[in-house]
């Protein structure tokens, strides 16, 4: 029989993207058994919507997500400290049974000195600035740390997205220093706290993947993966995104990126951060080339958290099962490579957003109406919790494998022709968030689930190609 399952994440990945440009790239994490009750899968969401929201919330239990807190905000007068949002978010998530991670930003304000060049959305947030006195400053992060650790948050990641101007004013040198800062007071707050970076923007790192296959003399390889990368995103920003991967890389946003994601890599390979956060927006043809990058650049041991995943797209599908469906490839690639927590975001759009449309897809209906993304994440979730996730790549399918105990749950689905996979001695099988079937499945384009009381490779011992 074939090779079924990938021993490792690389293994997997070797096959669907271009050579690593370096000898000997660095393995990826590899799953371990989850916590139980604990899985990968969870979602972000508008706090303002929460009473809309808590029912399916409540369906991720175990999961992860983050809240973003702003010194500015919170110490809007120097010595006058206001936590009661913040508190009820806390509050809130540990409610729900969800572990809770925070974001630290500075803002604009008497902390920075200055006047904000950038507010975006109805909360009308600012870029952070570089704290005149970074003593106060590590006062404050020592406060967040020692405030929320009874709340079970362990995971702090300084500040977000700093690769794009709107977030960050200062130089990679002074984020840089400020994390060195904030890292110092987590870890004397709780040396059991994890720090995290600011999670480089998902198109920073399609830019990262282009530069490194270029530097590396693949000019065919960078291309294709350039291409696969943004093939949502070229024109979507003027010239910024231009079609070509070497052009690319002069634009002077583009320059800043790759800056910015070299000096977080710096932070991660001297231990300073110890957890590294990655934000993908793109098609899920494209994480493979993603998980190819951060095989060769992330340190040994690191573990990859992906705070952010959503589905970018300007001129979108109106199928609903399409969008659903792209979103389980990419979920379940993220988690079959060892990424350890995969938060969607958004759990549900805003109508009121000021693109007017759904560029970024939600698994709920505004009103908190579950689509059928929400009943395929929350299918995904209860799969996963406490379970071994492994890829599955071959018979013609591609997915995860989640094994818990003596049972396996699978989610594959065809790249080319339909392969059938036969029912009967204990296999059931459906569309994920479809009910099961224990007759023949034909295994298309589209996601499946299956289940049974043995190991993956029996599973798909008889699967054949139609």
């Amino acid at each position: 029989m074939k090779r079924l399952l990938a021993v490792a994440a690389v293994l997997f990945l070797a096959a669907c993207t271009s050579p690593a440009p370096k000898p000997a790239p660095t393995p990826l994490p590899t799953t371990s058994p989850a916590p139980t009750g604990v899985t990968p899968f969870g979602a972000h969401w508008d706090w303002n919507r929460y009473d809309a929201f808590q029912p399916y919330l409540r369906k991720l239990a175990g999961s992860a997500t983050y809240h973003e807190l702003t010194w500015c905000d919170i110490e809007k007068q120097q010595g006058q400290r206001d936590w009661a949002a913040v508190d009820q978010v806390a509050t809130r998530t540990r409610d729900l049974g969800i572990t809770l991670h925070l974001k630290i930003r500075v803002g604009v304000c008497w902390a920075t000195g200055g006047t904000a060049q950038y507010t975006r959305g109805q909360a009308n947030k600012t870029e952070s600035a570089m704290p005149r006195d970074l003593a106060v400053y590590k006062g404050f992060v020592d406060a967040v740390v020692r405030r929320y650790q009874p709340y079970g948050v362990r995971e702090y990641a300084i500040e977000n997205e700093v690769n794009a101007p709107s977030y960050w004013a200062g130089s990679s040198a002074d984020y840089t220093k400020l994390v060195e800062t904030a890292a110092e007071a987590i870890r004397a707050a709780d040396p059991k706290a994890l720090v995290v970076d600011s999670g480089i923007s998902s198109v920073a790192y399609g830019m990262g993947i282009a530069d490194r296959l270029l530097k590396a003399g693949q000019q065919d390889q960078a291309k294709q993966a350039y291409q696969r990368y943004f093939q949502r995103r070229i024109g979507t920003r003027g010239q910024k995104i231009p079609a070509d991967a070497t052009a690319a890389m002069s634009v002077a946003e583009n320059v800043r990126s790759l800056d910015f994601l070299a000096a977080t890599e710096a932070l991660l390979d001297r231990k300073v951060v110890n957890v590294r956060q990655v934000h993908f927006y793109e098609h899920w043809t494209a994480v493979p080339d993603l998980m190819g990058y951060l095989a060769a650049e992330n340190p040994a041991g690191t573990p990859i958290e992906a705070w952010e995943v959503g589905q970018f797209w300007r001129t979108p599908t109106d199928d609903d099962d399409a969008r659903a469906g792209e979103m389980v490839k990419a979920v379940t690639q993220l988690a079959a490579a060892g990424v350890r927590e995969v938060i969607w975001l958004p759990l549900a759009y805003n109508p009121n957003n000021r693109q007017g449309s759904e560029v970024r897809y939600g698994l709920l209906d505004p009103n908190g109406t579950e689509r059928v993304a929400g009943r395929m994440m929350a299918e995904l979730a209860t799969a996963a919790q406490g379970a071994v996730a492994q890829p599955v790549s071959d018979k013609g399918l591609r997915g995860v494998a989640f094994r818990r105990g003596g049972e396996s749950t699978l989610v594959v689905w065809s790249d080319g022709a339909p392969v059938t996979v036969p029912g009967g001695s204990g296999v059931s099988g459906a569309e994920v968030g479809k009910p099961p079937s224990t007759g023949d499945l034909k295994v298309t384009a589209t996601p499946v689930l299956l289940r049974a009381a043995k190991d993956p490779a029996a599973i798909l011992a008889s699967a054949r190609s139609n």
